[in-house]
C-alpha cells in the first residue's frame, strides 16, 4: 500500500516571490552592465571590464533563471510525471559555465595589463557608477535571500550566490579606481584578477550543487536521521527502511516504508501513514512524501 501527499497550499505563494526574485535580477544586471559599459569605453579600468562583464553574464544567466523557473513551476503533465523542477538546477549549470568563461577571459585582460600598465580617465563617473553598483547588488541580494529561505528555490540560490560574489567584486572594483586614481596603476589589473578569482570560485560552487540535484544526490545526513526519527516516534510504526531523498527544484521529495503490526486493518495503516505524512511535512514544507506499509517482520525493498 502507498500513500502520497500533495504539495501544501504556500506552493502557490511562491509563484509570484519566484518571479519576483528573477525580474529583479534581471533589470539590475542589465541596468549595471549598461553602465559600466559605458563608462568602461571612457575610462578604460580592468576592474571596470570585469564587472561589466560579470554583470552583463548575470543578465544572460538571470534570464536563463526567469525561464527555468518558469518551466520549473508548470504542474506535472502527460510527459514530466514527476513535475519541472529540475530546469532549475540546469539553469545552475549553465550559470557556472557562463561565469567560468568571463573569468577566465578577465583573468587574461588582467595580466595584460600588469605588463603594460596604463593611467585611467574619467575616474570620478566610474567610481560614481561602482557604487550605485555595490547598493543595487546589497538590496538584490537581500531580496533573494528572502526569497530562498521562503521557497527554498534552487535556481534563485544559485542566483544569489553569485550576486553575493557581485557584492565582495563591485567593492573590490570600487577600491581598485580609488587606488588608481590616486596613482597606484598595477592596482586595477590586481583587483580585476581578484574578482575573477571570486569569480570562478562562485562558478565552482554553482556547478557542484545544479549537478548534484541532477544526479539525484541524497538529502545531507542530518536532514536523514530527522525523518527517521520523525517516522519511528510514532507508537505503532515498529520499524523503516528503504529511505530514499532528492530535491527537485523547490520540492523536496521524500521516500520510504514504514513497517506496521501484520494485524493492521488496511484502514488502520492508511490513517498511521496519513499521521506520518503529516508529521513530516510539518517539518518539511512542500515535501512531496510517499510511504509504503509493509508488515513488520516481512519488509519489501523497492
Amino acid at each position: 500500500m502507498k500513500t502520497a501527499t500533495k504539495l501544501t497550499t504556500t506552493a502557490a505563494a511562491r509563484v509570484p516571490l519566484l518571479r519576483a526574485a528573477t525580474n529583479a535580477a534581471v533589470a539590475v544586471a542589465l541596468l549595471l552592465a549598461a553602465a559600466k559599459t559605458a563608462v568602461y569605453l571612457v575610462n578604460g579600468s580592468v576592474a571596470l571590464l570585469a564587472s561589466a562583464l560579470d554583470s552583463a553574464l548575470d543578465a544572460t544567466a538571470s534570464l536563463l533563471n526567469a525561464l527555468a523557473v518558469r518551466y520549473a513551476l508548470a504542474p506535472p503533465d502527460a510527459d514530466h510525471r514527476f513535475g519541472h523542477g529540475k530546469s532549475e538546477a540546469l539553469a545552475g549549470v549553465a550559470q557556472a559555465l557562463f561565469i567560468a568563461v568571463s573569468g577566465g577571459f578577465v583573468i587574461v585582460r588582467a595580466v595584460l595589463r600588469l605588463i603594460e600598465p596604463q593611467p585611467l580617465t574619467a575616474a570620478l563617473p566610474a567610481v560614481l557608477v561602482m557604487f550605485a553598483s555595490l547598493v543595487l547588488t546589497v538590496a538584490l541580494v537581500a531580496f533573494q535571500a528572502r526569497v530562498v529561505a521562503s521557497t527554498g528555490s534552487a535556481a534563485i540560490r544559485a542566483d544569489a550566490l553569485h550576486y553575493a560574489s557581485d557584492v565582495a567584486s563591485n567593492a573590490a572594483a570600487l577600491l581598485a579606481l580609488l587606488l588608481a586614481r590616486a596613482g597606484w596603476l598595477r592596482a586595477d589589473p590586481c583587483f580585476g584578477i581578484l574578482i575573477a578569482a571570486v569569480t570562478l570560485y562562485g562558478a565552482g560552487r554553482i556547478g557542484a550543487e545544479s549537478l548534484a540535484t541532477l544526479m539525484d544526490h541524497e538529502l545531507p545526513e542530518q536532514a536523514r536521521t530527522q525523518i527517521e526519527r520523525i517516522v519511528l516516534t510514532h507508537a505503532l510504526v515498529r520499524g523503516m527502511h528503504a529511505l530514499r531523498t532528492r530535491r527537485s527544484g523547490s520540492t523536496i521529495v521524500i521516500q520510504f516504508h514504514i513497517e506496521l503490526d501484520p494485524a493492521t486493518s488496511v484502514a488502520d495503516a492508511n490513517g498511521i501513514a496519513h499521521d506520518v505524512q503529516a508529521a513530516v511535512g510539518h517539518a518539511f514544507p512542500d515535501a512531496d512524501v510517499t510511504i509504503h506499509q509493509d508488515p513488520v517482520g516481512q519488509p519489501c525493498e523497492r
